[in-house]
């Protein structure tokens, strides 16, 4: 110190630095956290905004959506998928909803809105927990856990079924059907679900059906009761009937073609010019017989049925070429897309010509009878008793107006999916918020017993979120969701499992009794996406916008 005297005292002239006082440094710090909370709860509140648009379709009293695209084209359906497929969404995490949906829908085929309104529901949730200041990375980890403990009760709750057990898959197929705006036509969708897949299954053991083998073909006119399922091949064109060909052929050798019977063209943009009536006559006498040997080399080969694949270049056929293939007596359908080839050549059991030179009869395939009938105001060509036939069905649906009958191919496809996850795991469970309710139940009973206290609270506020699912569906069937849950919740505290919400009676009953059932394929995959999918928000605490 140094020090001056005033009147005797000594006082102190100035402190040393205050270096020793300091607080010592502790580690770097993050200097921008406000960011990293913005971030989340920006991606959480958009991603429940997404939740909340489908969450009134949620069930079977669930309401329709009418939706209208940039090009004027109306649609109205209920469908999760759809509804998700159709929405504009900009913010990056709202397409992660999207996606999930999309995923669902893959891998299950039912289950799509409530996959999304679920994800929307844990969220929620997240928001609590974040608020109350517990990590990300805790959340994310408590929620896998509690993903895992679902799993296990699914698995359960789940009842071993046989696929010689058709009862038991009519069941599940009309469950799914029960929110479509065609649920009134269920009786008849529904066994043709379940016929056109298990027409597809090789062994009583297979795991796996390929529904890329099950082709959909719509066609206005009559009403959806006329829906058929058709033993053979379905062609969505008409024939030709250029100079009176043939609209009906038995005993058919069917060839499929994937060159032009047309005049050829030039690799080269030209033009020719022909001043002298000699020339032009030569020119279109040998355009005449380069197709007429065309034709008799067709001919020649035994077939009577001809598929040619739409061309891109030029014109698959000319006049002339349908009028000499009228005079031979083959029937022609033309414009085969390049997308059916595989599917026609599995049905029927033929092989693709791609040239002229490749025409040959053990390409051919043979089927009983091909002919052209009336669907409404429209024609289709149908191909039946097929020789040697593939393990392929053609479904013909029919409906009164476009919205429908859009809708009810949406439903086939949606019941034909929930029997093919019956195939690859053979396990029903009850529907109506059962499960839901049952793992909601179980989770809180687990979280009680783990020494981690914030853990705990993670899988506690997960097992709350669950009951979004039974909640939606009593409030959209003008329930009260409240009493309705308690009341749920009350009977499977008591043991009684397979408990769920009757939205016809308007009351909780047993859905096994009701014949509310579904695969367990459905709520298995639903858990898993929808916690895969917020634990994924969760981990993000910043956006980088790139060029």
């Amino acid at each position: 110190y140094q020090r001056r005297v005033h009147g005797g005292i000594v006082q102190p002239r100035a402190q040393m630095s205050n270096v020793h006082n300091a607080p010592r440094p502790t580690g770097e710090r993050f200097k921008d956290k406000d960011r990293q909370s913005e971030v989340r709860f920006s991606n959480i509140g958009a991603a429940k905004a997404i939740s909340d648009c489908v969450r009134s379709s949620l069930g079977p009293k669930g309401m329709d959506k009418m939706i209208q695209t940039a090009s004027g084209e109306v649609l109205i359906t209920n469908d999760g998928a759809t509804i998700m497929k159709q929405l504009q969404v900009v913010h990056p995490a709202a397409k992660m909803l999207v996606e999930l949906s999309k995923a669902q829908d893959i891998e299950a085929g039912d289950g799509t809105t409530s996959v999304v309104v679920l994800c929307g529901s844990l969220l929620h949730a997240c928001q609590g927990l974040l608020s109350k200041g517990i990590h990300p990375s805790v959340i994310s980890n408590s929620f896998l856990k509690a993903a895992a403990k679902c799993e296990e009760v699914l698995l359960g709750m789940g009842m071993p079924i046989r696929l010689d057990d058709r009862e038991a898959l009519l069941r599940a197929a009309s469950t799914s059907l029960n929110s479509k705006v065609v649920s009134q036509h269920r009786d008849l969708l529904g066994p043709l679900a379940v016929d056109a897949v298990m027409r597809l299954l090789p062994s009583p053991d297979a795991t796996n059906v390929d529904l890329n083998d099950i082709h959909l073909v719509k066609r206005l006119g009559g009403t959806v009761d006329n829906t058929e399922l058709v033993d053979g091949l379905v062609f969505a064109q008409k024939a030709s009937h250029a100079a009176g060909g043939p609209t009906r052929v038995q005993n058919a050798k069917i060839g499929l073609i994937q060159f032009c019977i047309s005049p050829p063209k030039t690799n080269m943009e030209g033009t020719v010019t022909v001043s002298d009536y000699q020339q032009m006559d030569r020119i279109l006498k040998d355009e005449r017989n380069y197709i007429l040997d065309i034709c008799q080399k067709i001919k020649r080969t035994g077939c009577n049925v001809l598929l040619i694949q739409k061309s891109i270049l030029r014109d698959a056929t000319s006049d002339l070429a349908l009028h000499l293939l009228a005079k031979l007596k083959i029937l022609v359908i033309r414009d085969i897309e390049r997308d059916d080839i595989e599917f026609i050549c599995k049905t029927l059991g033929c092989l693709p010509m791609a040239s002229v030179e490749g025409l040959h009869a053990s390409k051919l395939g043979t089927a009983g009878l091909v002919e052209e009938v009336s669907v409404g105001e429209q024609k289709v060509v149908k191909v039946t008793q097929v020789a040697n036939p593939g393990r392929t069905v053609s479904v013909l649906v029919r409906g009164g107006n476009k919205l429908v009958l859009e809708e009810a191919d949406r439903s086939i496809h949606d019941a034909l999916c929930v029997v093919r996850c019956l195939v690859k795991r053979r396990f029903m469970i009850a529907g109506g918020g059962a499960p839901e309710i049952e793992c909601s139940l179980q989770l809180s009973r687990y979280s009680k017993t783990l020494s981690n206290g914030m853990e705990s609270v993670c899988i506690q506020a997960f097992a709350d979120a669950l009951e979004i699912i039974p909640y939606t569906l009593a409030e959209n069937a003008g329930l009260k969701p409240i009493e309705i849950v308690t009341e749920l919740r009350n009977r499977h505290v008591q043991g009684e499992r397979n408990s769920g919400i009757n939205v016809r009676q308007g009351g909780v009953s047993d859905m096994f009794a009701e014949k509310v059932e579904m695969p367990l394929l459905v709520p298995l995959s639903m858990f898993s996406l929808a916690a895969e999918t917020v634990r994924m928000i969760l981990k993000i605490d910043d956006i980088v916008m790139t060029r």
